[in-house]
Parts: structure tokens; sequence; C-alpha cells
């Protein structure tokens, strides 16, 4: 699911923690070592999101969230923040051919540029998601 999220949306928070879960708070953050991301390059993503990446000149990069029940990919586009809202249930994650992961769901994808760094963190990922896929509570 992408959305708009720039702007402060009673309802979309509600479709967001429904889908992916609260935030984990500050010992749970502590204990797993950090839940996001650091700055990551796109490479090349689905005709939708790359419609909005187009948009502007600056480089294409995202973050990722972790949640109880799922991931949030959030890139920005001229002044606009967009989140890709993603449950573990409905995740894809694939190993490209040069040193790049590929995320997927509904129909949309985004390719990331890795480094040693990006490879520890979807381990992580894959490792959350695991855990719910094992048991979804």
């Amino acid at each position: 699911m992408l959305l708009n999220v720039s702007y402060n949306d009673s309802k979309q928070e509600k479709t967001i923690t429904d889908l992916v879960g609260k935030p984990f708070n500050l010992r749970d953050r502590m204990k797993f070592s950090g839940v996001g991301s650091p700055k990551l390059q796109i490479v090349s993503s689905s005709p939708k999101i790359a419609n909005l990446l187009i948009l502007d000149n600056n480089l294409d990069v995202c973050n990722i969230e972790i949640r109880p029940k799922g991931i949030i990919v959030r890139f920005r586009s001229l002044l606009e923040t967009y989140a890709m809202v993603i449950p573990f249930y409905k995740l894809s994650v694939f190993k490209g051919k040069s040193s790049s992961y590929s995320i997927h769901t509904d129909g949309q994808k985004i390719e990331i540029h890795t480094d040693k760094h990006t490879i520890k963190f979807f381990s992580k990922i894959m490792g959350f998601r695991a855990k719910y896929i094992e048991n979804p509570t």
C-alpha cells in the first residue's frame, strides 16, 4: 500500500497501525540494536514509484522502519513523503544479480543498492519476518 504520509491524518495512522503494528518502544529498539535503516539508495522501482521519484532532481533514497507486524519503506519526492506499508505476510525480498536487494509487495517493487550494513539490516528484517510468520500475534 503506497500512501502520502506528509500530513497528520488519524484515519491513515490507524490504517498503518492495523497493518504493521505500533512503533517499537525505546526498550525494544535498544534490545534489537535499532529498528531503522540508514539511507538506502534506490536503484530501480516499479512505474508508479518511479513516476514519483523523477519529479525532482535529488538522489533517490529511502529508509526502512521495522514494526511488529511488517515494515514501512519511506521516501521523499518534491516536498511530499511517501510510505510503502508492507505487512510481513505480503513481503517478498529478493537478492539481485549485483549488489542489490529488491522488496516486492502487491505489484510494487523497490530495488536497493547494498553494502555490508544493509545486508545485516535485511537479515534482521528476515528474522523478524520468520518470527512473525511462525507466530502471528
